[in-house]
């Protein structure tokens, strides 16, 4: 399924940005983006994800901007402050003329001063706050498209269930037609026949013809399908398995056909499962 959440946070460490893209895929594939401050989090992340989100293709982006120089107290290392005045002393002392110390030099020389260090602990713990709240809000896009798929899902569940329940009315007089076109047939040939071994005949016919099982195979998968769809849980593998099954019987309902009008029907049923076939895979 699809779906894109952003969310910003702010702290002593700076601003941190994290950014969550979702696509349709069959199962779960997840990549994640982190800066180095925060790489030891990501196995954590792939977790808090996976108990989250079923499918998808996820692309995780995590951004630490570090806040500005000046946003941090500056601190002195007093012990190297005085071993870098201790050496200039020694230094003017060798050296004839006056000599002056320049403060900023003294500051700039690396190690003296040093800016306060970020808690690692409280960048952590921002991170996955940040995190829960994009997922969450990534969620429920997810879930509002689940809801627009279901809709969709749902008319052509109505469409098929109504097309069964044509052939299951029909059931009768079809099989009186097939009975009727092997009579005539019969009479063509002007022979005579057992009337029972024609019955015989007759009844084997019509059974290898008769589609009642698949029909109610077909009402079954079709009121499981709704079942599962209105049943709050992940339903994206169950439904590609009953389409999977519907496809099946579609496809044995046609070749059983010797009806134009039945051929047609059963046509129109398996574009309707295609239609649900796709829309599934992007169903989690």
């Amino acid at each position: 399924m699809t779906g894109f959440a952003r969310r910003e946070e702010s702290g002593p460490f700076g601003q941190l940005s994290c950014e969550l893209r979702s696509v349709n895929h069959r199962y779960l594939e997840s990549s994640f983006r982190l800066p180095d401050e925060l790489r030891a989090l990501e196995p954590e992340l792939r977790q808090r994800l996976g108990s989250e989100l079923r499918r998808g293709k996820v692309d995780c982006t995590l951004q630490l901007r570090p806040a500005a120089a000046g946003a941090h107290q500056m601190l002195i290392d007093e012990a190297a402050l005085a071993r870098v005045l201790e050496r200039v002393r020694e230094i003017s002392r060798q050296l004839p003329g006056q000599h002056t110390i320049d403060v900023m030099e003294v500051l700039a020389w690396p190690g003296v001063v040093r800016d306060e260090q970020v808690d690692s602990d409280s960048l952590f713990n921002a991170a996955r706050r940040l995190f829960d709240a994009t997922l969450a809000d990534l969620a429920a896009a997810r879930a509002r498209e689940g809801e627009r798929l279901g809709e969709l899902i749902e008319q052509r569940c109505a469409a098929l269930a109504d097309i069964v329940a044509q052939l299951q009315r029909r059931a009768p007089e079809l099989q009186q037609r097939a009975r009727a076109r092997l009579t005539e047939k019969l009479a063509d040939l002007r022979v005579q026949v057992d009337a029972e071994r024609f019955e015989q005949e007759v009844a084997l016919i019509l059974q290898r013809l008769d589609v009642s099982e698949e029909l109610d195979r077909l009402a079954g998968h079709v009121a499981e399908a709704r079942r599962v769809m209105t049943a709050g849980e992940p339903a994206g593998r169950r439904l590609d398995f009953l389409m999977q099954e519907l496809h099946r019987e579609a496809n044995t309902l046609g070749s059983k056909s010797q009806e134009l009008d039945t051929t047609r029907l059963a046509v129109d049923m398996k574009v309707l499962i295609e239609q649900m076939r796709e829309q599934v895979q992007n169903v989690e």
